[in-house]
């Protein structure tokens, strides 16, 4: 797949360093794999769902969630946001 784009998963490194493994390995696993539908993704992260039109992934046992838009059609992922688990709950419980 196509990222779009690794510079939010590297800001969020930055300031969650934590999170830097995981994130660097959800990235290679995402751009090695070309994804045909949220069935093919679930097999290799079967923690994500789909919220909306967008699918949202548990990063490294809930640290985080990557909130990302997918294109399976066009293999490409766009990153909209990515939180920490507790700001993810702070704007869940606000809707």
């Amino acid at each position: 797949m196509h990222i779009i784009t690794r510079k939010r998963l590297l800001e969020f490194s930055k300031k969650h360093p934590d999170c830097s493994t995981v994130l660097e390995s959800w990235y290679r696993i995402v751009k090695r794999t070309d994804f045909n539908s949220f069935a093919e993704l679930r097999q290799t992260f079967p923690s994500a769902d789909i919220v909306g039109n967008l699918t949202v992934f548990n990063i490294g046992g809930n640290k985080a969630r990557l909130i990302a838009a997918i294109h399976y059609d066009t293999n490409r992922i766009y990153i909209r946001h990515i939180f920490t688990h507790k700001e993810y709950d702070r704007g869940s419980s606000r809707k």
